[in-house]
């Protein structure tokens, strides 16, 4: 019995280019969505608290260039530009910090799947809101002594929202994709 499959090696597998307007423009655009759609959208219909575009965003570029260290400076930049847009009462950093953690991590762990499956999506934004979640609160509340609440119930709701409209934004996103 012989095998056939092939033997990616790191470098072989699809990395993905963005244009520089893209690369700028896709992030900026969903952190202004995040901040500014709440004032224009009463709070009993509003969903957006629990939505996180710019997380979904940076799971999205480090996935698709697969390099740890563009995955954690995209996460970095995302979350810095969120935290200038928070207010005036927001320690500048702590989305920063978040979003970095989530930059790294995906970027190292789109080599290893297949970043393109909806189940695969889907499981990543799922898992990687817990992570983002957890090093915020972990920073805001252990750090800062920020007053926070720990809620699973509201972050397991908040990790399936985002995961179910992740695999609608990442499909947008793709085609933004350049090899």
């Amino acid at each position: 019995m012989t095998f056939r499959g092939s033997l990616t090696s790191r470098e072989q597998v699809s990395v993905y280019q963005f244009s520089w307007l893209a690369i700028i423009l896709i992030p900026l655009v969903a952190v202004l969505i995040q901040v500014f759609i709440p004032v224009f959208i009463p709070a009993k219909i509003r969903l957006l608290p629990v939505i996180s575009l710019p997380l979904l965003v940076t799971i999205f570029f480090a996935t698709a260039r697969r390099n740890p260290i563009s995955g954690l400076l995209t996460g970095c930049f995302i979350g810095l530009l969120q935290d200038l847009f928070a207010g005036y009462n927001h320690p500048l950093g702590i989305y920063g910090i978040a979003l970095t953690v989530v930059g790294f991590l995906a970027s190292s762990l789109g080599v290893k799947i297949d970043i393109e499956n909806p189940g695969s999506r889907f499981l990543i934004t799922f898992v990687f809101f817990g992570v983002e979640d957890g090093v915020y609160y972990g920073v805001a509340h252990g750090m800062l002594r920020q007053p926070l609440e720990w809620s699973w119930s509201h972050m397991a709701i908040s990790a399936l929202a985002n995961a179910v409209i992740g695999i609608f934004v990442f499909r947008f996103l793709d085609r933004f994709k350049a090899r």
